[in-house]
């Protein structure tokens, strides 16, 4: 607790925001005040907020987290304690593990399912290094749900009403916000990289450097808050749902991928001669046979499959192909040492622990159990059929058939997540949506 006793007195806080990210990648915890956080007493959250929906409900299966509706403790890792720049007063942010009260890890953590595949990697002398891409829409401030979403207005006094892929100008638009995050970003040092303008309407992208997984998952957890924030004062929202506006793409949460050995420090997918290995290949044919049994996590609500339709700028299939971006798995051109593998499949509303622990976790199957890639695409793949589940039910099914992912991700995780997930489901299936009204009222 020495570092953050020291972050503490050097920024002068008062207070500190305890947070745990749940299933969905939110935000829940406490603000406690300096004087208390400094007792060094852990703060105890209901182990239940691990199964609490997007929606605010619970899995009616109550053995999921312990019928008595157990407390678990929140230890603070001091590597991830930051100033939150848009407070008012000097306030600091430090994200928490789970534990029991025996000291065991809360298995259905986000944060612990990760750390559980990093292990996995850690036993064969490996370490996997990521890179995220999180795709997002900028729209105007909506308070009706009943409304479609619209693009903002921007400095020249009018919204976008076309595709501007890569324009300057059309980042320009929205400069002032921009700086803001920007400068809140290095404040909290979560090192983002590149900003681009995407090929939807007020459409962003922010890459991510290189890093470690789970330090990247903190990160991204974080800057998405930080959107959603900065965006709040300049009158504006920033959206992470996957498809927000119809008739314009989604958006993507893309995730680089490569693996060094821990003892060397050398590239496990090239070899001396500067040529893809087995490892390359077998992490690819992971890839290909487990994603589409990871789908809930990738795209894990209803809205997310509207993003992975035909010509719309993502996937739908487990096509991988070199620099091909109509596939599942792309593989860019590179320098040996710095092939990697990119998955375009994962939605920008996925928990970000989840998604690079499910990647992480397929590429590791495909090496371990040296499965075969396919043979890569260098044609169009919009135009092949669909490989990966149409719906969440469909998802769900897949995912709870199959037994390597429940090892590797935990079965109790897998158990409750897919529970999760169905109550879910369940819930959007008793709404009567504006489509069916405009469509079925009179006319059925």
């Amino acid at each position: 607790m020495q570092s953050i006793d020291e972050f503490l007195k050097k920024h002068r806080i008062t207070e500190v925001e305890a947070v745990i990210p749940d299933m969905a990648g939110v935000a829940r915890g406490k603000i406690i005040p300096r004087s208390k956080f400094e007792t060094g007493e852990n703060m105890r959250l209901p182990l239940a907020v691990m199964v609490q929906t997007v929606t605010g409900d619970y899995p009616e299966d109550g053995t999921l987290t312990g019928v008595t509706d157990p407390d678990m403790i929140c230890v603070p890792d001091s590597s991830t304690m930051r100033l939150i720049p848009w407070a008012v007063d000097p306030t600091a942010q430090v994200i928490h593990d789970c534990v029991h009260f025996d000291g065991t890890p809360v298995e259905i953590s986000p944060r612990y399912v990760l750390r559980k595949v990093l292990d996995l990697y850690k036993a064969k002398g490996w370490k996997p290094v990521v890179a995220p891409e999180l795709e997002f829409y900028l729209v105007d401030m909506n308070k009706d749900p009943d409304l479609p979403l619209t693009p903002p207005v921007g400095r020249t006094g009018r919204a976008e009403t076309g595709g501007q892929s890569y324009s300057i100008e059309a980042v320009n638009e929205f400069d002032p916000l921009f700086e803001d995050i920007y400068e809140y970003c290095e404040l909290q040092d979560l090192e983002v990289d590149t900003l681009i303008h995407e090929v939807g309407a007020a459409q962003m992208e922010i890459n991510f450097l290189h890093g470690d997984p789970l330090d990247l998952a903190d990160r991204v957890f974080l800057f998405k808050r930080t959107v959603r924030e900065a965006a709040l004062r300049h009158n504006m929202y920033a959206t992470f749902m996957a498809k927000p506006m119809e008739n314009e793409p989604g958006s993507a949460m893309h995730i680089h991928q490569s693996v060094i050995d821990l003892e060397t420090g050398r590239p496990l997918f090239t070899d001396d001669n500067g040529q893809p290995t087995p490892f390359f290949y077998g992490y690819l044919a992971g890839q290909q046979e487990y994603v589409p049994n990871l789908m809930p996590i990738f795209a894990p609500y209803i809205n997310s499959y509207r993003r992975l339709s035909r010509f719309m700028a993502a996937p739908i299939n487990v096509q991988w192909g070199y620099d091909n971006r109509t596939v599942g798995f792309r593989v860019p051109y590179s320098t040996p040492n710095a092939r990697r593998i990119e998955n375009r499949i994962p939605g920008v509303d996925t928990n970000p622990y989840l998604a690079i622990a499910s990647t992480l976790a397929a590429g590791y199957l495909g090496m371990t159990q040296q499965l075969k890639p396919s043979e890569p695409l260098a044609s169009d793949g919009y135009g092949l059929p669909y490989q990966l589940p149409r719906n969440l039910e469909e998802g769900i099914q897949k995912m709870a058939s199959c037994e390597p992912i429940a090892r590797a991700l935990g079965e109790k995780f897998v158990k409750a997540f897919l529970a999760l997930k169905e109550t879910e489901y369940e819930a959007f299936f008793r709404v009567i949506s504006s489509w069916e009204r405009k469509h079925l009222l009179l006319h059925v």
